[in-house]
This record gives structure tokens, C-alpha cells and sequence, in this order.
């Protein structure tokens, strides 16, 4: 089967549940490190950390997916991915796997689900399901907005 009818998917755990994001958007896996509040963000970003030089938001999937907040713990790992406009990382638990799974596979039919418009669709493995995060979605127009000013003004005060 050609590759465009399938998608490789970075499965990763959030307490019990399992997430994914496709392979092609994820940069780097790194071991979770400090994270500095980033003043004026939305509440959905935990705030940004330093990668090879570059200011990247840290989201909180906790708090968008309704998961009970964790502090950070020695053992987070930190899954560096492109979105639409920028660097992102989200912190999880572990990252457990590629994984290969056929586009026509994929339920995108997930209005059953609640915050539904964070997901790109359910993987179904002999294992269980996996949520597919939508990176382009996660956080809305407000969200994205009120971001690009408060890193806009971290930028400014790093150079001043």
C-alpha cells in the first residue's frame, strides 16, 4: 500500500490516557526541564522553555483534554512538534511508540467526544484507542493571538 494511505503517529501517555501526533510534525522528544511562566499567555499554556535557543510554549494537554493538573516530575518528557505557525512541546508522561496506521483507519467522526475540536481523529489498535491531537486546533484564535503578544513581549524584555 503507498505511503500516502497511511500515517505514522508518535503514541504518548497523559496519566491513563494515550494521545498521538503525527510523526511528521514532531521534532524532537527531550526530558522535560524547567518551565518558566510566561506572563499574559493564555491558561492553556504552561509557559515556554528554551530549545536550541528559541522561546517554545509548552501547552498543557492536562488542562485542555479536563485532566486533573500534575506538577512537573523528573520523568516528563517533552514532545517538540510544529504546528501551523510555530515550535510547540507538550508535556507527557512517556512516549511509547511510532506507530503506522492506515488513513481510512482513522474515525474522524469524533463529535462524541467532548473538546472534539482539539482531536484529529481515534486510532484503534488491538491495544486500545488513541486520541490524534489536531496541533492546528489546539489553541483557538484568542488563544493564538493573546500567545504571539506575550511572547512578543518576552522576546522584547530577553533583549532589552
Amino acid at each position: 500500500m503507498p505511503e500516502r494511505d497511511s500515517l505514522d503517529i508518535l503514541v504518548f501517555a497523559v496519566d491513563a490516557h494515550r494521545y498521538a501526533l503525527p510523526a511528521a510534525s514532531v521534532m524532537e522528544v527531550v526530558r522535560a526541564v524547567a518551565i518558566t511562566a510566561l506572563p499574559g499567555a493564555p491558561r492553556v499554556v504552561e509557559g515556554v522553555v528554551n530549545f536550541k535557543g528559541t522561546l517554545v510554549p509548552v501547552l498543557d494537554v492536562r488542562m485542555r483534554f479536563g485532566l486533573p493538573p500534575q506538577p512537573l516530575a523528573a520523568t516528563d518528557l517533552l514532545i517538540i512538534a510544529n504546528s501551523v505557525t510555530r515550535l510547540v512541546a507538550l508535556r507527557c508522561d512517556g512516549a511509547a511508540s511510532v506507530r503506522r496506521v492506515q488513513r481510512s483507519e482513522i474515525e474522524t467522526e469524533v463529535d462524541a467526544l467532548s473538546r472534539s475540536r482539539f482531536v484529529a481523529g481515534l486510532a484503534k489498535f488491538p491495544d486500545g484507542t488513541v486520541v490524534i491531537h489536531d496541533l492546528a486546533a489546539f489553541l483557538s484564535e484568542a488563544e493564538s493571538t493573546a500567545l504571539e503578544r506575550a511572547l512578543s513581549t518576552e522576546s522584547n524584555s530577553a533583549v532589552a
